[in-house]
């Protein structure tokens, strides 16, 4: 092989690594970016192909989510339009049959494309319990919050429910209804960058690293408008976010449980998970951690400050949990993997009652399976009690 052969494949080797090498980091900013940009849009990934407002039944393509049983709400035409949905009535390999049981508002004979939440209720009037608006003053300012007190009055007991990623509060009022049946009070807070709250500086999720001050902000309205006994419930996110501020802040002693709902248990499984599904190379994966772990990559992230992924990480950290807690998680989540959800019960199952799922998705158990749901939150705060 000539010299000159030789020193052109070296050539071309080296070019090659060098666009492979900055593919990947910019891969890696779109990914980072992607995890803590709140989204201004979310994808609508079921096609609706005929609705009948005569029989009150949508047709829809079929995918994961849509295939689910249960109840749901359905957001359609870019989230200017909502719906919801009952059981499935017919389907095969390619579309769903569903029944329609009431549309909110939009005009859904004339909608093409939607997509499915677990939300179901849209505010408190949709339950059948008296509510007021709050304010919670967080570091970042006011945050509305929803009260919906217990039975009776406000009470002692109260329960402070902090919804996930991308979403609103409007996600947890389905915990509402076995809370108070246990004589709690609901709290359902907003917090920094969620489209209620105050945004943040750098308007960039910290996925629990820096919320957690608006929900101690929280905790310590609870306990200032007569809260003694206090359970938090986090979902998705929430959950990450809830672990973090019961154990960074000083009111995190006077805690007495926590609820997880398809929580966030260890950030760097979560995007690992995320990364695996999505095919990323690991190079992505690592410049993703890096990007988020240092100062400079906020440069390129936005980020004001980075993330201390680590300290987020509750399995590693599992021994300094010490309150009861309810984990409810579904093994086909799709979004945040079970495995550190059951990670953390094998660790402490001195502390932690792991309610398992096969068929539910991503934070959509109680639709799949209301009574089951609700059952497990209400017998375990039962046996919260016996202790």
């Amino acid at each position: 092989m000539g010299r000159r052969l030789v020193r052109g494949i070296a050539v071309g080797l080296a070019a090659a690594a060098a666009a492979t090498a900055v593919t990947g980091a910019a891969l890696s900013v779109i990914v980072a970016r992607t995890v803590i940009i709140p989204p201004s849009r979310r994808a609508e990934d079921v096609a609706i192909l005929g609705y009948d407002e005569q029989t009150g039944l949508i047709l829809l393509s079929s995918n994961a989510d849509s295939r689910l049983p249960g109840e749901y709400s359905f957001w359609f035409s870019r989230d200017t339009g909502h719906a919801r949905l009952g059981e499935i009535v017919a389907q095969d390999a390619r579309t769903v049959r569903r029944r329609v049981l009431g549309v909110d508002f939009g005009d859904l004979t004339a909608a093409r494309r939607g997509r499915l939440s677990g939300w179901f209720h849209l505010s408190p009037r949709d339950l059948p319990f008296p509510h007021r608006d709050v304010s919670i003053e967080t570091p970042l300012g006011p945050a509305p919050a929803w009260l919906i007190p217990a039975e009776g009055g406000t009470g002692a007991r109260w329960v402070v429910n902090v919804h996930g990623r991308a979403v609103r509060r409007s996600e947890t009022l389905r915990a509402v209804a076995p809370f108070r049946a246990s004589g709690y009070t609901s709290l359902l807070v907003s917090y920094r960058n969620d489209g209620d709250a105050p945004r943040s500086s750098d308007h960039r999720y910290a996925l629990g690293d820096r919320e957690w001050q608006d929900i101690e902000a929280a905790m310590r309205y609870a306990f200032d408008h007569g809260a003694e006994e206090l359970v938090l419930m986090g979902w998705s996110m929430g959950g990450a976010t809830v672990l973090q501020a019961l154990t960074r802040s000083p009111l995190g002693a006077r805690v007495r449980g926590v609820v997880l709902e398809s929580p966030v248990v260890d950030w760097i499984a979560t995007l690992d998970f995320q990364a695996a599904l999505r095919r990323l190379p690991a190079i992505v994966r690592w410049g993703v951690f890096q990007l988020l772990r240092h100062r400079w990559g906020g440069v390129l992230t936005g980020l004001a400050e980075p993330l201390d992924l680590e300290r987020l990480d509750f399995v590693t950290r599992a021994r300094e949990l010490d309150v009861p807690i309810l984990i409810l998680h579904s093994d086909d989540d799709g979004f945040v993997p079970s495995t550190a959800s059951r990670a953390l019960a094998v660790a402490r199952p001195d502390i932690v009652t792991y309610e398992a799922f096969d068929v539910a998705r991503h934070t959509k158990l109680w639709n799949y399976d209301r009574d089951r749901w609700e059952g497990a939150i209400m017998r375990w705060l039962e046996d919260l009690d016996a202790r």
